[in-house]
C-alpha cells in the first residue's frame, strides 16, 4: 500500500512539473554511486590503509608523512583512490585525475573524478589551496561528468563575478536525478549526496582551505538540506529549492547562515511544497516562515538563470562568497 501510494504522489508530482514546463520529459531511475573509489581493491592489496577507513583530517596525516618519492608511486600505480581521497594534497589529486579523466577535462584542475555511472567530477576554476574565499556549487538534475558544460558555466560567472579572487569547485561529486520523476521527487539519492558533501568539505578544512559559501541549486539544495547539520560552510544558498527537507532553517541544526533565491518565473514554484509517504521536499526555503535570508532575484529568468551576469542574484551570490553582506 505504501508503495502505491508513493506512486501515486510521485505521479502527481511529475505531472504537475511537467505541465508547468512546457513538458519536461519524466526522469529515469537512477542507483547511486556510493562506497570506495576505483580502484580500492588493487590499493589495499599492496597493504594501503582503508580508504573507507580513514577520516579526511587523517588521509591528510597519512600523506603527510610520506616522501615525495613516494607520494609520486602512489599516484602512478593508484590514481583513482589518490585523485578521490578527500584530505589528499591537492596538487597530488590534479595529477591524479588528470591521469584518470584522460582527454575529458584535459588542462583543468580535477579535484575529483569517477568514470562509473554518468561519471561523477569536481573541478576547481582558481587557487583552491590559497584562495581568502571558496564557493562551491551544488547542482540538480542532469548532471554529470558528461553533462557538465552548464555546472562550468555556473562556476565561470560566478568566480568572474568576484573579480576572480574567489575559489569556486564545481561540485557533481553524487548522483543526480535525471528528468523529473520518482528520483526527483524523492530523498534518496540526496541522502546519498549528502554524505559525499559532508566529507568533501571536511576534506578542504582537512587541507587548509577556507570554509566554503555553498550554493545549492534545484535538487541540490535537498543535497544540501539533508547534509546541513554536518556540513563545514560558513553559507547554505538554497536556490530554485523544491525544498530542503526541513520545515524551517532552525530544523537545519546549522550554524551557517542560511538563503535563499527564487525568481518570480521560475517553474520550481508549481512544484507543491509538500512531504508525504517520502514524496516532496517540505517548506519552500523562499518563503517567509522558513526563516532564510533574502537573495534579490527579481531579474533572474526561469529555474537556469541566476547565475547570468549581470542580474541582482549573481551579485548577490559574490558578496556572498565574498563575506560582503552580514
Amino acid at each position: 500500500m505504501r508503495r502505491f501510494t508513493r506512486t501515486l504522489v510521485a505521479a502527481a508530482l511529475t505531472a504537475t512539473v511537467v505541465a508547468g514546463t512546457a513538458g519536461w520529459a519524466s526522469g529515469t531511475t537512477q542507483q547511486p554511486v556510493t562506497g570506495a573509489p576505483v580502484g580500492t581493491a588493487a590499493w589495499r592489496a599492496d597493504g594501503l590503509p582503508d580508504p573507507e577507513g580513514m577520516t579526511p583530517a587523517q588521509v591528510t596525516a597519512y600523506f603527510t608523512g610520506l616522501s615525495e618519492s613516494r607520494r609520486t608511486q602512489l599516484l602512478r600505480e593508484h590514481p583513482g583512490v589518490v585523485g578521490n581521497l578527500d584530505g589528499a594534497p591537492l596538487a597530488l589529486r590534479y595529477a591524479a585525475n588528470a591521469r584518470a579523466a584522460g582527454a575529458r577535462f584535459a588542462g583543468q584542475q580535477v579535484l575529483a573524478y569517477d568514470p562509473r555511472g554518468r561519471g561523477q567530477a569536481v573541478l576547481v576554476y582558481g587557487d583552491l589551496g590559497r584562495a581568502a574565499h571558496v564557493a562551491v556549487i551544488v547542482p540538480g538534475s542532469d548532471v554529470d561528468a558528461r553533462n557538465f558544460a552548464p555546472l562550468a558555466r555556473k562556476a565561470a560567472a560566478l568566480r568572474a563575478a568576484t573579480g576572480d579572487r574567489t575559489a569556486v569547485v564545481a561540485w557533481a561529486g553524487y548522483t543526480t536525478p535525471v528528468g523529473v520523476g520518482l528520483d526527483a521527487a524523492t530523498g534518496d539519492l540526496a541522502e546519498a549526496g549528502a554524505d559525499r558533501l559532508t566529507r568533501f568539505t571536511e576534506g578542504l578544512r582537512a587541507v587548509g582551505s577556507a570554509e566554503p559559501a555553498l550554493f545549492c541549486h534545484s535538487y541540490g539544495s535537498v543535497v544540501c538540506g539533508l547534509a546541513a547539520h554536518e556540513l563545514k560552510a560558513k553559507d547554505l544558498v538554497a536556490i530554485a529549492s523544491p525544498g530542503m527537507r526541513a520545515d524551517d532553517v532552525a530544523a537545519l541544526n546549522t550554524s551557517a547562515r542560511v538563503w535563499a533565491a527564487k525568481d518570480p518565473t521560475d517553474w520550481i514554484d508549481r512544484v507543491p511544497y509538500i512531504e508525504f509517504a517520502g514524496l516532496g521536499h517540505g517548506t519552500d526555503p523562499a518563503a517567509p516562515e522558513f526563516g532564510a535570508r533574502s537573495v534579490p532575484a527579481a531579474d533572474a529568468q526561469g529555474h537556469d538563470g541566476y547565475f547570468t551576469p549581470g542580474t541582482a542574484s549573481l551579485r548577490a551570490f559574490a558578496a556572498i562568497a565574498e563575506g560582503d553582506v552580514r
